[in-house]
């Protein structure tokens, strides 16, 4: 039995990726180094930009880049007990190449190429063990929100957003993505502060978002708009909001957890299936930021956000019943499981 396990991260991240990846795998590692295990980031720039933001404690190792040939390279060598995986450019040959028999556990929303590893974690609140027939051969399958690596400070606020749900609406909280994809954060608060004259908007972004420096300027002039940047307290301003726009990616998760109302905003097309899956379960509206009507769909979104407060009860009562935040506790609890076999550290 390993006592201390080191557990090695491999993350993607960039100004078209986002950070979403980065921030669950963080999630992870710290319910993991909780229960004593040693976790190391293999970082390539653009994580570590991540991790000197939001994890300054956790351990890394430099790489190159994220090409899976350089992340090949880069792990070969390594001391590790277990790997975890959350990026979709790799698939079961890198997988295997890394892990080398080791315990390894692949964070995945898409189900659409072969998979190495013991255990597949994919969130998404539509997804069946038969999506993965025929990828992969890993003996577990943690499916659904319930499995969602949430920080577990928004599972600590969940009784008091409960309780204070309901309300008029004051505060919109906008959160489209640390990368801010296409600038397109700039462009939902440019619509939302023309149309909403009563309402303060909370717009959160990473210090190299593209649409920062002209945001800096609108909240010079405009108090309603507060900018919170590399934000690092998301569970209070998702707790004191009274609605969210916000991108279709994990931090969907923490906004059902606190059962913020919310209408997701499509930016890419992983985040699709998932968007949709929460549109059917009436726990959040949906926006597709692609095609020629998207502020057209975003207006009438909003105003069905902001006026219709049958509408909110709806999404916050689905929203709270798909995700209690508790899923990077039970995802670090399978992996551990798994290390704990006998099992000798390969370096």
């Amino acid at each position: 039995m390993i006592l201390r396990p080191r557990i090695l991260f491999i993350a993607n991240a960039g100004p078209t990726v986002g950070g979403g990846h980065v921030m669950r795998s963080l999630t992870l590692a710290r319910a993991l180094a909780e229960h004593g295990a040693d976790c190391v980031f293999l970082a390539a720039p653009a994580v570590a930009e991540i991790l000197d933001v939001f994890g300054p404690e956790l351990n890394r190792e430099e790489a190159v880049s994220l090409e899976p040939a350089a992340i090949v390279r880069g792990a070969v060598g390594m001391p590790f007990d277990a790997v975890v995986f959350d990026h979709y450019g790799l698939s079961r040959e890198e997988h295997e190449a890394i892990a080398a028999g080791r315990p390894s556990l692949i964070i995945d929303d898409l189900a659409d190429r072969p998979l190495g590893g013991s255990i597949i974690l994919d969130p998404g609140p539509a997804r069946t063990a038969e999506d993965y027939a025929g990828l992969t051969e890993a003996p577990a399958l943690l499916l659904g929100p319930a499995y969602a690596p949430v920080r577990p400070e928004f599972a600590a606020l969940r009784e008091q957003a409960i309780a204070r749900r309901g309300g008029p609406v004051e505060r919109v909280l906008v959160a489209l993505g640390l990368t801010d994809v296409g600038g397109v954060t700039s462009h939902v608060v440019d619509r939302l502060r023309r149309r909403n004259g009563d309402v303060a908007f909370d717009v959160v972004l990473g210090s190299r978002a593209p649409s920062l420096p002209g945001l800096r300027r609108v909240a010079a002039h405009d108090p309603r708009v507060s900018l919170h940047v590399d934000a690092q307290n998301m569970a209070e301003l998702t707790l004191n909001a009274d609605v969210a726009i916000g991108a279709g990616g994990s931090t969907t998760w923490e906004r059902c957890v606190l059962g913020l109302p919310s209408a997701l905003v499509v930016l890419a097309p992983n985040q699709r299936p998932a968007a949709l899956a929460l549109a059917e379960r009436e726990a959040a509206l949906l926006v597709e930021r692609e095609g020629n009507d998207f502020d057209a769909a975003l207006d009438r979104v909003s105003v069905r956000l902001i006026k219709d407060a049958t509408c909110r009860a709806r999404l916050t009562a689905a929203s709270l019943e798909l995700c209690d935040g508790l899923g990077a506790e039970r995802a670090a609890g399978a992996l551990l499981e798994v290390i704990s076999g006998p099992r000798k550290r390969k370096d």
